[in-house]
């Protein structure tokens, strides 16, 4: 559906989603704040976020997807739960699972294997993402919390898009910076010819942040430790990609090509099978909800990352 609403001076002041929540019945403050984030609702044709305040003559363009047609059904799945209890559970995702289902995408994902154990996931989420706070992408590794009930969604998403949540993630990238740290800031967007993939030189961006650090250089390649400061889209690799330092295996952004640059052949082989980009969110700390107490969960690097470290380590060793 398709719709363009002009404020009306005495909805003037009113932040976006609360306005537009207020128009449609049957969808939901949260479901209006995810269709802002995806750019399905922009004010004088920007994006903007759901706390901006509207003014009076601005033009607000709607674009509401059809509702997704299946739920997402329960399914028996081995999951690395790291912490749970009656509000929330940690999950230590491997590479490879895809958070929720999606388009062409209904069985196998994070989703399925957290129905399949919990019986009380937050319907915030939607009937396909039950629970889903925040999400990594499909072939990155690492830590997510998933709510179980919808005061635990709200206290979670609140940290989020407030920026307070503790993310760290490391890192394997191509190259060597030329300093020790660094931080990466510009507006990212969709990538103005290239829909499946994201960019700092969209025409309408939202804001984007990497705080980095050089954590161990090696012969061509670097391990990074990286704080996320906000959460877009493929944030991080678009970031190093674009600050010339492509995640090794990163198809996407540019790592294939920088693969035949390097002498070393076991080096080669060892980053063609890892087959996904060299990307791990080893750190989550957030304000437990109900608790109010600040907790935080640390993973070890999956083993296809840690062998390539190790081999590495011992170049240099030899």
């Amino acid at each position: 559906m398709q719709e363009i609403i002009i404020v009306e001076e005495e909805r003037q002041g009113e932040r976006l989603d609360a306005f537009t929540a207020s128009l449609f019945a049957d969808i939901t403050r949260s479901a209006v704040q995810r269709l802002i984030e995806q750019g399905n609702i922009l004010v004088e044709g920007k994006e903007v976020k759901s706390s901006y305040k509207i003014s009076a003559g601005e033009e607000i363009s709607l674009n509401i997807p059809p509702p997704e047609p299946s739920t997402a059904l329960p399914e028996d799945m081995p999951l690395d739960i790291l912490y749970e209890d009656s509000d929330l559970i940690v999950i230590n995702k491997p590479p490879g699972l895809t958070v929720h289902p999606g388009a062409g995408i209904s069985s196998g994902t994070l989703v399925n294997g957290l129905l399949g154990h919990c019986t009380d996931l937050s319907g915030i989420g939607g009937e396909i993402r039950p629970g889903i706070v925040h999400r990594i992408d499909k072939d990155t590794s690492g830590i997510l919390v998933a709510a179980k009930n919808d005061m635990a969604h709200q206290g979670l998403a609140d940290q989020f898009s407030k920026h307070t949540v503790k993310r760290i993630y490391h890192a394997l990238v191509f190259g060597s910076p030329k300093t020790e740290t660094g931080r990466i800031e510009n507006e990212i967007g969709r990538h103005p010819t290239d829909r499946k993939k994201m960019s700092g030189k969209a025409k309408h961006g939202r804001h984007a942040v990497t705080h980095w650090k050089v954590l161990a250089r090696y012969s061509g390649v670097t391990l990074l430790r990286l704080r996320l400061e906000t959460g877009r889209t493929h944030q991080i690799r678009v970031h190093l990609s674009e600050a010339g330092h492509p995640l090794l295996a990163d198809s996407v952004y540019g790592g294939d090509a920088r693969l035949g640059n390097l002498k070393d052949t076991k080096l080669k082989s060892l980053i063609k099978e890892l087959g996904r980009q060299a990307l791990h969110a080893k750190t989550l700390g957030f304000i437990h909800p109900a608790s109010t107490e600040y907790i935080e969960f640390d993973s070890e690097l999956p083993e296809d990352m840690q062998q390539i470290i190790d081999y590495l380590e011992k170049q240099i060793e030899g």
